[in-house]
């Protein structure tokens, strides 16, 4: 039986670390697209071009890899005890706050593009700029967390 457990899980962890990668490619170009946007007129081809671009971005990258991202690694979580109180997971509770910080900030990227999708431009290109570091520095911590398993 632990053979199997052993298995699924480095099969969990691959597609955790694939899927990661894909959401977080997606969630370093849509502050950079609502950019773009931000420069188009309002009501204008090249906004719509790039609504829809956004959209497929979401729909097809970002929420099915966030999804599976979160399966994944809640699988992984459960192998590896953190239901069961498992011991030395300080690490894993918080890397699981910062993937938390990291939905919310997909949350808040999606509000934005449907907000620009509507001609509102909330945003200054400054701050979609600063924005855009976000998912940079989350990824560093969650990493070190993850690998380092500090405490």
């Amino acid at each position: 039986m632990q053979d199997v457990i052993a298995v699924t899980y480095l099969w969990f962890k691959a597609a955790h670390i694939i899927f990661m990668v894909f959401w977080l490619a997606g969630l370093f170009m849509l502050p950079r697209q609502l950019i773009y946007v931000h420069a188009a007129s309002a009501g204008s081809d090249e906004q719509a071009l790039w609504i829809k671009r956004m959209g497929l971005l979401r729909k097809i990258i970002l929420t099915p890899s966030m999804i599976i991202v979160w399966i994944a690694g809640l699988l992984m979580a459960y192998q590896i005890g953190l239901f069961s109180g498992g011991a030395g997971l300080g690490w894993l509770h918080a890397k699981l706050l910062l993937v938390v910080l990291l939905t919310g900030f997909h949350g808040f990227l999606v509000a934005q593009v449907k907000k620009n999708a509507r001609g509102e431009r909330p945003l200054s290109e400054k701050q979609l700029r600063l924005f855009g570091e976000i998912p940079g520095l989350l990824l560093v911590l969650i990493v070190i967390l993850a690998i380092v398993k500090p405490f």
